[in-house]
């Protein structure tokens, strides 16, 4: 008889590696699967959050440069404002000096005079329209606080309170933001007389 011919049952049983082991759980593979899917739900967040947090920083780096485009413009535009409130005071100054003239017809060398200087005047004027420089007379509009400055109020039954019925120099722009506001005279509407009593008399 053989070695193996007298081993018991229970002896072959012994030599199985696999013998008297528990059966393996089939909860494992799904502990295994819950947990992968939970990862895959962090890290789906955390890329989303990710997401956010650039386009975050995009929107705000386009904002820092817009900004910073906007400066620059305004730099370029309006360095030159004061050098603007000079040559608009000029240009008042030489209009003054136009309207102080005789008036035209009153001898040939006058008139000469009125036809030069009134060349120069359009062609200075057109010069500081080219630079973004722009006088208004605002006689006959609306009083604006924005753009005119009222040095008087004169009562007028011909025009309509707030109307600006002279204006003593023009309101002068730099591409569009205030330079000079324009010195005016604004309508008011007239007092209205009270009616006199009349005494009984008895």
């Amino acid at each position: 008889m053989s070695m193996h011919e007298n081993q018991t049952p229970t002896d072959a049983a012994s030599d199985d590696p696999h013998a008297g082991a528990a059966p393996i759980e089939g909860s494992l593979p799904d502990n295994l699967m819950d947990a992968a899917v939970q990862r895959i739900v962090e890290l789906e967040a955390e890329l989303e959050e990710m997401k956010n947090r650039w386009m975050r920083a995009e929107a705000e780096t386009q904002n820092v440069r817009n900004r910073a485009r906007r400066d620059v413009d305004d730099a370029r535009q309006y360095a030159v404002q004061g050098f603007a409130k000079d040559v608009a005071e000029a240009a008042e100054n030489l209009k003054r000096g136009l309207d102080a003239m005789p008036a035209a017809g009153t001898s040939d060398i006058i008139d000469r005079l009125r036809d030069g200087f009134q060349g120069v005047e359009r062609s200075f004027v057109g010069l500081l329209e080219r630079n973004g420089i722009k006088g208004a007379d605002p006689t006959g509009a609306m009083f604006d606080p924005n753009l005119h400055q009222a040095m008087a109020e004169q009562e007028s039954a011909e025009h309509p309170a707030g109307t600006i019925i002279q204006s003593w120099s023009q309101s002068w722009t730099l591409h569009g933001r205030l330079l000079r506001p324009a010195m005016v005279v604004v309508a008011k509407a007239p007092t209205t007389a009270a009616p006199e009593s009349s005494g009984d008399g008895d």
